[in-house]
Order: C-alpha cells, then sequence, then structure tokens
C-alpha cells in the first residue's frame, strides 16, 4: 500500500559546522517490514545532536543526514509485522532499542538523491520509525513532557539507578546540569542521596538544578571545584560522580575526587582524540570508572513506569522545559543551547 504521506520538511545536517537546512524532504512510496510512519509532535535537542554537527567523533561519512532522537508522536501507518503500535496510537520516539522488530532505515530523498536516516530522526515533520524505537503511551500525556523520555528522562533516572546504583544516604556529584544532568539530580534526590551537588559553569541551570534537588550549587567558572567540593563531602571522597561534560580534565577530577569504593559514570563523550589521563591502581581495590549507554535504557519497560511516577507527581518536568520554537528557527535554539542562554530543555513544536 503506498504511503499517504508523499513529502516532509525537515533540517538536515547537510555540512559539519554548519547550520542546518531546511528542506523539503520526499518519503519512499511504501513501508517496509518494522517500519512505522509517526506524525511527529514535539522533538527534543540533545547534546548529542551538537555533537553530531561538531564533528565530536570525527569526520561524518554519512552526509548529508537527519537528526533527532528523542521525541512524542502519533503513529499514522504502519508496516508488514508491526505488532506492538497501531495507527492511531501517541508514542515517544527513542533511540534505545526496545521491543519489536528492528527495521531498515528509511530511504529519504532530497533532490533526488538519498538522504541517509537511522533507525529514528526526530527534526522533521513525519518519520519512517524502526517499530523497536517507538513505545505506546496514554494519550492524556502532555506531548511536550513525553518528548524527554525518548533520552533526558530515561538516561538521566537510567544513570542513578542501572549505572551508579546509588544508595540512600550517599553522596554524589553531577558535572554538567543539562537536559540529562538535571534528571540525574532528580534521579539522585528520589533515592534520598545526600548530599547531592550540582556543577555547571551557568548560573541559570544551576537554579533549575536546585528546583530538582541539588543539595549544593557550584559555578565552575568562579569555583574552585577540587577544594569546595571536598569541603562539602569530606576526606573520603565522592561515593558516586557523574560526568555529563565530556572534558577530559573534568573525567580527570571526578576519578580523583571519588572515594576508594567510588563510581564514576561517564555520560559525556570526550571530542575525538581528547584522551584521558588517569593512574589506574585504585580500580584494582574497588573504584569504578564506567561509560553509561543511555543509562542502560529498557524503553519498553522503563517508559512506562516513569509515567506513572509522573502521572503521581513523584517526577518534576515541567520546568525542565524552557524553550519552544518551531522547525523553521532550530538553529536559533542550537545557538541558544550553545551559548548557555537556554537552562533547560529546548523542545521544537512540528504540530500543525
Amino acid at each position: 500500500m503506498s504511503l499517504s504521506i508523499k513529502s516532509m520538511k525537515a533540517a538536515i545536517l547537510v555540512e559539519q559546522k554548519q547550520p542546518l537546512v531546511i528542506g523539503e524532504i520526499q518519503l519512499p512510496e511504501t513501508l517496509y517490514c518494522g517500519q512505522v510512519l509517526v506524525k511527529i509532535a514535539f522533538s527534543g535537542i540533545c547534546g548529542s545532536q551538537l555533537g553530531e554537527i561538531d564533528g565530536a567523533k570525527g569526520p561524518d561519512n554519512y552526509l548529508p543526514h537527519l537528526l533527532g532522537h528523542e521525541a512524542s508522536g502519533r503513529v499514522l501507518e504502519v508496516g508488514p509485522g508491526v505488532k506492538r503500535v497501531k495507527h492511531g496510537d501517541h508514542v515517544v520516539l527513542h533511540w534505545m532499542k526496545g521491543g519489536g522488530i528492528e527495521a531498515e532505515p528509511p530511504a529519504y530523498t532530497w533532490h533526488g538523491k538519498r538522504v541517509n536516516a537511522g533507525w529514528i530522526t526526530t527534526f522533521n515533520e513525519y518519520a519512517i520509525i524502526s517499530e523497536n524505537r517507538l513505545t505506546p503511551i496514554p494519550p492524556t500525556v502532555d506531548g511536550r513532557l513525553a518528548a524527554l523520555f525518548g533520552c533526558a528522562v530515561t538516561t538521566g533516572l537510567g544513570v542513578v539507578i542501572n549505572n551508579a546504583k546509588l544508595k540512600p544516604g550517599e553522596s554524589v556529584v553531577v558535572l554538567g546540569a543539562g537536559g540529562v544532568g538535571l534528571n540525574v539530580i532528580q534521579g539522585a534526590a528520589l533515592t534520598s542521596a545526600f548530599p547531592i551537588i550540582g556543577v555547571d559553569i551557568h548560573d541559570n541551570r544551576l537554579e533549575l538544578a536546585k528546583q530538582m534537588g541539588a543539595t549544593h550549587l557550584l559555578n565552575a567558572r568562579n569555583a574552585n571545584l577540587r577544594e569546595d567540593i571536598r569541603s562539602i563531602i569530606g576526606s573520603g571522597g565522592a561515593d558516586v560522580i557523574v560526568d555529563n561534560t565530556g572534558l577530559p580534565e573534568m573525567i580527570e577530577l571526578a576519578y580523583e575526587l571519588t572515594g576508594p569504593k567510588g563510581r564514576v559514570i561517564l555520560v559525556g563523550v570526550p571530542r575525538k582524540g581528547n584522551n584521558v589521563n588517569l593512574y589506574s591502581l585504585p580500580l584494582h581495590f574497588g573504584k569504578r570508572l564506567s561509560g553509561s549507554h543511555g543509562g542502560e535504557t529498557n524503553p519498553t519497560e522503563d517508559i512506562p513506569r516513569y509515567l506513572k511516577m509522573l502521572d503521581a507527581g513523584k517526577l518534576t518536568l515541567k520546568p525542565l522545559i524552557t524553550n519552544e520554537f518551531s522547525l523553521e528557527r532550530i538553529n536559533e535554539a542550537i545557538a541558544m543551547m550553545r551559548s548557555g542562554e537556554m537552562a533547560g530543555r529546548c523542545v521544537v513544536s512540528l504540530e500543525d
């Protein structure tokens, strides 16, 4: 059966370190096994997309391509074999694999040439999504908030629950209070960790960190982090430090300031070639250093559980969304994220 939607507006990464190009993308004629056509409602913008634009992992061999990995939307059509979602379902779009088929990525075209896309893209009005990147949600959930479950909320809470395995009363330091960092702080508060130290270079983000549950705030521009963190947590070192910055000097500091049995969780990824210098002996005696892959989230199981927490008032998400833009203004949104002018999470509205 031929797709009802023939084309869509999208933000395209044409060249690294350059603004995204808004263009009209042609959709393929049909859906294949495991593919789902979704009307995007709201998309988040994650630091990962800034890294893709900047070439943080090196040259991009797939240009031009589409971006975005967290969103909310509604299912319009389903391809062969799809069983977990149906026409009309409201869904969260997430980059982590959930249940269902992992389909072939869609074959979009622009000016007659292929535009690359993976199993999920969200900076576009419509999207052909792999079934295992979709989780159905109740239609009553605010689409703006639902978009955050695609990455920011699930990664942040997953870091606390699955990576750090934080216990009540343990100390935690969160380096970088962006979308994920704020949810790490919220997750730490939910587990009754203490103290919870939020660190950033922007006061507006630190104010949000306080709302999310941080007990202490440090602006890295005017604080001596080594001395100030030690004065708060004591000479024994922190139980957990989560780094969202990807800066080698911050990772090295986190490793230094954790206790002998402490855990350093790396969420941020250093730019290619920016290596970290560590003395590894403490790793043989109980200190742990590990990277997080989306908080090791299982979206199929975790998103419904977190939605219950949201419905019960256990999760605070509305203050996290501080800006909303149209797709045409996405480059403005990205610039505000870079400058720190934007305190919390931005959502791009793609509703009609």
